[in-house]
C-alpha cells in the first residue's frame, strides 16, 4: 500500500471533532473513585481519638519518673511515715499538713499494685485530670450539640501544659480540688444546688484553694439560684471526710485547724505566683502587707458580688461561666503567700469560657495559660535565682491585663442586658 493510501485511510477511520467532544464529557461526567463510606470513616476517627488519648497518657507516663524538690521533701516523707507507723495508725498523727481526705490515699498507697510511691501519687492525681477532663466536656456539651466540639474542649483541657506538668512531672494535686470545683460549676448550670455544694465541700475538703470560687458560690446565693439552707452541705461533707480520722485517734482540734495552720507557713507575699504582690519586693512589713492583702481581697471580693446583684441581669450559664473565671483569677491575683500553681482553676476555666466566647474571650486563656507556665519551669527545673524565662513582674501584668479585659467584658455584657427597674 502506497503511502498516500495510508494515510487516507486512517483520516477516514479518525474521529471527528464532535465525536472526541462527547467522549471527553463522558469521561468528565464519570463519577470520580468513591471515597471511605461513612462507617469507615467513623471507625477512622474513633482510631485516630484513640491514639490521641493514648499519646496524651503517654506524655505522662514519660515524665512519671522525674522527681521534684516537693516529692523528696515531702510527699516520701509522708509515705515512710506512713510505711514505718504500719498503715492506718499514721491517722492518729499530724504527719502532713495536707487534710484528711489525702492522708487516707498515702495510707492505702503502701497496698495499691504501682511500682513505686512516686508513681502512685502521680497516678492519683492524673485520675483527677481524668474527671477534670470529664467535666469540661459535660460543661461544654451543655452549650454546644455537638459532642465533638464538647470532646475537643475536653482534651484540649487534658493535654494542657500546666495541667500535664502539675500532675504527671510535679506531683502535685491541684486536679484534685479542681475537678471537684468543676463538678460545682456543672451542677450549678444544671440549678442542681444541693449537688453543687455538695461537690464543693469535697473541693474544700481536699484543699483550701476551693475558696478561688467562692465569689461565684456567693453570687448564686445572694440571687436566690442557691438557696441557703443548702450551704450546709459544704461543711456536712467537709466533717463526713474527716470521721475516719477521727475514729482512727486524729486530734479534732488538729483535724479543723488543718487550713488555719497552713496559712501561716509562708511570710512571703507571693511564692512565684504572677499576682499583684511580684511589685512588692523587701524585708521589712511583709507580715503587716499580708493582713491588709486579705482584707484587700475581701473588699473586691464584696464588691465583685454587689455590683452582679445591682446589674439585674439573667445568669445565663455563659455569665455564670464569666464570674466563675473572674474569680478563679481575682482571689490567688490578690491573696497573699499564693503558689505559682494557684492559677490552676483559672487555667482550666478560662478556657472553658472561651468554649462558649469564642470570638470574644479566646485570647484570655491564652494570657493565662502562658503566665501560669512561665512560673512553672523555675520551679520545675530547679532554675537558680534570677532564672525566670521571663520577669515575673511582667507577667503579674499580663494576668491583671486578662483580668481587667475579662472584667470589661462582663460589664458591657451586663449592661446590655440590663433589666429594666420595676415601676
Amino acid at each position: 500500500m502506497s503511502l498516500s493510501g495510508s494515510l487516507r485511510q486512517e483520516t477516514e477511520h479518525a474521529p471527528s471533532a464532535a465525536e472526541q467532544t462527547v467522549e471527553i464529557s463522558a469521561v468528565a461526567d464519570r463519577p470520580a473513585a468513591a471515597g471511605p463510606s461513612e462507617r469507615t470513616r467513623r471507625v477512622y476517627v474513633v482510631v485516630l481519638a484513640a491514639l490521641l488519648v493514648l499519646l496524651a497518657f503517654g506524655v505522662r507516663l514519660a515524665l512519671f519518673r522525674y522527681e521534684t524538690a516537693d516529692y523528696t521533701a515531702f510527699y516520701r516523707r509522708w509515705y515512710d511515715f506512713v510505711v514505718d507507723q504500719g498503715g492506718i495508725n499514721a491517722l492518729k498523727y499530724e504527719f502532713s499538713d495536707l487534710n484528711a481526705p489525702y492522708r487516707y490515699f498515702m495510707v492505702l498507697l503502701p497496698h495499691l499494685p504501682v511500682p513505686s510511691p512516686l508513681a502512685g501519687i502521680k497516678a492519683f492525681s492524673v485520675l483527677f485530670d481524668v474527671i477534670t477532663a470529664f467535666f469540661v466536656y459535660r460543661i461544654v456539651a451543655l452549650k454546644h450539640p455537638s459532642r465533638w466540639i464538647a470532646a475537643a474542649a475536653a482534651f484540649t483541657v487534658f493535654m494542657l501544659p500546666t495541667v500535664v506538668i502539675n500532675s504527671a512531672m510535679w506531683a502535685q494535686g491541684d486536679a484534685i480540688y479542681t475537678a471537684f470545683s468543676l463538678g460545682a460549676v456543672y451542677f450549678l448550670l444544671r440549678k442542681r444546688p444541693w449537688w453543687a455544694c455538695v461537690f464543693f465541700g469535697l473541693a474544700l475538703a481536699f484543699k483550701l484553694q476551693a475558696i478561688f470560687l467562692f465569689p461565684l458560690l456567693l453570687v448564686m446565693v445572694l440571687l436566690g439560684r442557691v438557696p441557703w439552707r443548702a450551704l450546709v452541705a459544704i461543711p456536712a461533707v467537709y466533717l463526713a471526710l474527716d470521721v475516719p480520722a477521727l475514729l482512727a485517734g486524729a486530734s479534732p482540734a488538729k483535724l479543723l485547724t488543718v487550713y488555719l495552720n497552713q496559712t501561716s507557713i509562708y511570710p512571703q507575699l507571693t511564692l512565684s505566683a504572677p499576682n499583684i504582690w511580684q511589685f512588692f519586693r523587701g524585708e521589712h512589713g511583709m507580715e503587716t502587707m499580708k493582713t491588709a492583702a486579705v482584707l484587700l481581697t475581701a473588699l473586691l471580693i464584696f464588691t465583685l458580688c454587689l455590683l452582679v446583684v445591682l446589674s439585674r441581669v439573667e445568669l445565663t450559664d455563659t455569665r455564670i461561666l464569666v464570674i466563675g473565671a473572674i474569680s478563679a483569677i481575682l482571689v490567688p491575683f490578690v491573696l497573699p503567700s499564693m503558689h505559682e500553681r494557684y492559677f490552676y482553676l483559672a487555667d482550666v476555666l478560662t478556657l472553658v469560657l472561651a468554649f462558649y466566647l469564642p470570638r470574644q474571650l479566646w485570647y484570655i486563656p491564652i494570657v493565662v495559660e502562658f503566665c501560669s507556665l512561665m512560673c512553672y519551669l523555675p520551679n520545675i527545673f530547679f532554675a537558680k535565682e534570677g532564672g525566670e524565662p521571663v520577669d515575673f513582674r511582667i507577667l503579674a501584668a499580663l494576668e491583671l491585663a486578662a483580668l481587667i479585659l475579662l472584667v470589661r467584658y462582663a460589664v458591657w455584657d451586663f449592661r446590655r442586658h440590663r433589666e429594666p427597674l420595676p415601676r
